[in-house]
Parts: structure tokens; sequence; C-alpha cells
């Protein structure tokens, strides 16, 4: 009898639960995607798989939601039509009625905790895979609707075109537009006849590959411009949703609480200083050598060159700028070398390109004049030049055994940097602590919010439970409205405890919130079921 009564009583629950899901899934899978549709362009063929990609985002939420409806409703339908009266009068325990819902908590409990820790940062990874299959329909879509198209993640570099040709991967009336870090003003801009667009898939980002033809860029330490045949510009194309915290998975979150190299915003922040730190010695060396009445050598395979300028300037953006009365030699690697091009000019630049840690150098020389012709170049390029040697040696001290960034050493201060060439490393050196200390803090805080909002779920429905009998009398709905009282104010203590922990000087309080919530939880499920069990 009391197995009938519990499948019975557990059938009821299914039933509202099972269809209570569904429709609040349907209705919250439809806003969770709205946003990426409208900011990144995803067309209509997408939008299926982002609503399963998304699916258990929404079904976190709505699992104990469902359940405390389910709940609600069940048991005080059950109460008000005297069921329970009889199933007491007959000598059956209050407890084991409660069982059916109790047994869907737990279920329910399991079921959030999987979802949070596991499965929903796995399909986030998987929705973050299908954008960035789909980069190139993205930014070509972008381009068509609007003109333009913000490269995220952090839209600093802007393509504008006229016309667009995805089949050709081609753009005409082409403006590039890159915007400085630290405000909105524009750091460079390049007009281009047309150019073509590549894309070459990393890990866990896209970079975008530009070669723009009939070119003339303006820079904004550089006003009078300069003009090329073609320009090859590299960007990249960053996470859309997964570079959150909020959309890591359990080990994912244990290996930045390791390395927070692992984050790939920390990442690509020492990536940035390391190779920032690589122009600044460069230069360094350069001036000194200069200076000093020599001129500067660099080697490309079989080539060598060796350069004079009057001055020599780091750039923040991976670039040496040389000035003055620029003579660059270039040799064949023969013994003795054999001379094969003198090139003058009043500016060039070094470029640092490629991969960050195993960078090579591009000499860009601005009009030049070669083996003292009377006409000029407006843009040489001599590509593939290999970094010296000292450089290299400084600069290993700041790599792991296995090639990897370790970014506590890049905290390190460097000897024989000038002041202000330091200013600008200790401004990006304190922006790599906070995005780090942020980071390890982020996890802190997540953690506690998924393992309170999933233990929470038992104290959340065995309140809809009790409410549910107690308003007997009531509105079927009024037992579920009480209920979500307590769930509402779970919630709050889980927002407000992530937002001071997030503030350094307040960890602790900040937990203490979140856990103090679920146990104010606690104390309403012992005071609800102490006043029915002495009834």
């Amino acid at each position: 009898m009391v197995f009938t009564l519990q499948r019975y009583v557990f059938r009821e629950l299914f039933k509202v639960f099972l269809l209570s899901s569904i429709g609040l899934t349907l209705i919250l899978s439809l806003g969770s995607i709205l946003q990426p549709v409208q900011k990144y362009g995803v067309g209509p063929g997408q939008v299926l798989h982002l609503m399963g990609y998304f699916l258990p985002v929404t079904l976190t939420f709505v699992l104990p939601m469902a359940a405390l409806f389910a709940c609600s409703l069940v048991y005080g339908r059950f109460a008000s039509d005297n069921e329970l009266d009889a199933c007491r009068a007959s000598g059956v325990h209050m407890m084991t009625v409660v069982y059916p819902g109790l047994t869907l908590a737990i279920v329910v409990t399991i079921a959030t905790l999987l979802l949070s820790f596991h499965v929903t940062p796995a399909f986030v990874h998987r929705a973050e895979k299908s954008f960035k299959d789909d980069a190139r329909q993205i930014l070509f879509r972008n381009i068509q609707r609007r003109g333009y198209y913000a490269l995220p993640p952090d839209q600093r570099n802007i393509i504008y075109a006229d016309q667009v040709s995805p089949a050709q991967s081609t753009l005409s009336g082409v403006v590039l537009v890159r915007l400085a870090k630290q405000s909105a003003n524009v750091e460079r801009v390049v007009a281009a006849e047309a150019a073509h667009i590549a894309f070459n898939p990393h890990e866990q980002f896209n970079e975008v590959e530009v070669k723009a033809h009939n070119t003339f860029q303006i820079d904004s330490q550089d006003e009078s411009g300069a003009g090329a045949d073609w320009l090859s510009l590299t960007f990249e194309f960053g996470s859309l949703l997964a570079d959150e915290i909020k959309f890591k998975r359990l080990d994912e979150m244990k290996r930045i609480r390791i390395n927070p190299i692992e984050f790939h915003p920390v990442a690509r922040l020492s990536r940035d200083i390391y190779v920032q730190t690589i122009a600044e010695l460069l230069a360094q060396d350069i001036r000194n050598t200069l200076d000093a009445g020599r001129s500067y050598r660099l080697h490309s395979g079989s080539e060598i060159i060796e350069f004079t300028a009057s001055r020599c300037e780091p750039r923040q953006d991976r670039r040496i700028e040389l000035l003055g009365d620029i003579v660059v030699d270039q040799y064949e690697a023969d013994t003795p070398p054999r001379k094969t091009a003198s090139i003058t000019s009043a500016k060039a630049f070094l470029h640092l390109e490629g991969d960050e840690l195993w960078p090579t150098l591009t000499l860009d020389v601005y009009n030049a004049r070669l083996n003292d012709s009377a006409f000029l170049k407006m843009r040489h390029f001599i590509r593939s030049l290999v970094l010296p040697t000292s450089i290299e040696n400084t600069m290993a001290r700041f790599k792991t055994e296995d090639n990897r960034l370790a970014p506590a050493t890049l905290k390190e201060n460097i000897p024989g940097l000038t002041e202000g060439m330091t200013r600008d490393l200790e401004r990006r050196k304190l922006q790599l602590a906070i995005i780090m200390d942020k980071a390890m803090l982020e996890v802190k805080s997540e953690l506690h919010s998924r393992l309170v909002f999933g233990l929470g779920c038992v104290p959340m429905i065995l309140i809809g439970i009790g409410l549910g009998i107690v308003k007997r009398g009531g509105h079927l709905l009024s037992a579920f409205g009480v209920s979500c009282l307590p769930a509402a104010m779970l919630i709050i203590c889980i927002m407000s405890g992530k937002q001071i922990i997030e503030n350094v000087k307040t960890q602790v309080s900040g937990t203490l919130v979140m856990w103090g919530g679920l146990g104010v939880l606690c104390f309403f499920v012992l005071a609800i079921y102490a006043r029915l069990f002495r009834t």
C-alpha cells in the first residue's frame, strides 16, 4: 500500500515536472540565443544548433523551478482534496508521503550539479567551436548587413567595406581601423582598394589574415601616411562565449587555480608583455650600438643586413621606429660577406611578427632609395630576420621547460631598460596582476555559487512541499508563489556573495553570505516541518 501511494504521488509529480520543464525550457531557450543572434549575426541555419548548445544552460535554472512548481502544486492539491488527511488517518507517516518529493529534489540536485560543473561548460565550448567554424560567414554577413564588423573579443579592430564577395572571400573599398587599448582613439587606419580575407584556426581563437591591395596607411603618430602595393595584416578573432570563468568546467577551473596561464585572457596579456619586452630590449640594444658608432646587424637565413640610423624609439604596437639618416646594407652570407644592395631612407620600422614566443623581425623601409637610384620605392620589406642571440637568452628566463610563459616571472624587472620603457611595462604588468587576481577570485566565487545553488535545490523543493500542504485552503498557485520567496532570497545571497568575493579584501565574508543563504533555507525547512509534524 505504501509503495502504491508513493508511486501515485511520484507519477503526479513527474507529469507536472515534465510539462513545466518543457514549457519553461522552450521560452528561456529562445531568449538565451537572442543576444548571440543579434550581436554576432548568426544565420537562420545556426539557430537550432544554438538552441541545442544552450539547452544545458537553460536546464540548470529550469529544473529547480519546475520541481518547485510541481511539488507545490501536487502536494497542495493532495492536501486540499483531503487525501493527505486520509493517509494520516490510515496510519501513514508524513515523511512517507514526502519521500517522492524528496526523491525528486535529490535527483534535481544531482542533475543541477552535473549540469553546472560539467555539461553546461562542455556545450558552451561546442557552441564556441560552432562560432569559430562559421567565423568567416559571421564576418561577411555582418559587413553585408551593417557595412562593418568589429572583431571580438575587445572589438578594437574594425573592418569596413563597400562591397562584399563571400564566394571569393574578398572585400572592395576597404578601411581597417585599429582603436587604442586605453581609449576609443584611433591608433591606425589602413585604406585599401581590395582585400582578401583568410582565417587561420587556433585552439582558443581564430587568426584573421587580411591581404590588402593598393593600400594607404595612416598612423596616429605618423600623420603623413605611407602607401604600398600589398600589405598583409593579422588580427585575432577571439573567443565569443567560452572565454569566461562562468563557462569553465571543474577541471579547467582547477588548472587555472594552479597555473593562471591556462586562462586565455591571462595568456594573451602575458604574450603582449613578453613581445613588448622583446621590442624594448631590442630598441635599447640598437640604441647602444648606434651610439657607439657601429652599425646594427641582423640575420635572415643566408642573408645579413646592417643598418645605421640617427634615432631609435620603441612603439607600443610591437614596432621599433628608426628615424634620421638610415642606411641599410644587405649581404649574402658568403666568406667574406658579399654586399647585394644598399638602401637609404629617412624612416623605417622593425616589426615583431609571427608566434609571440618565437617572433621574427620584418624591416619596413619607407620611401626607400635602392643602390643610389633616383627612383623611390614607397615600401621595401626585408622579412624573416632572426632576433639577436643576446635578446633570446635574456627572454628565456620567462619561459618554462615546455616552452610556455610563466606569468609570475613576467612581473620581474629587466635590467638595462630606460625609465620610459619600464613605465609602460609596469602598467602592463599591473594590468596582468589585476587580471590574474580577478581570475582567482572568480574561480573561487564560481565554485561556491554552483555548489550552493545545486545543494539549495533540496531545501527549496522541501519548502515548496511544506507550503503546499500548509496553504491547502488557498489557491493552488499561492504555495508556489510563497515558495519562490526563499528561492529568490538564496539567489540574491549567491549573487551578493559573488560580488563580495570578487572584492579582494572581503573574500571570506562573501563565502559566508552564500552559505548563510543556504543555512536560512534549511532553517525554514526545519520550522515548516516542525509545524507539520506537530499537527
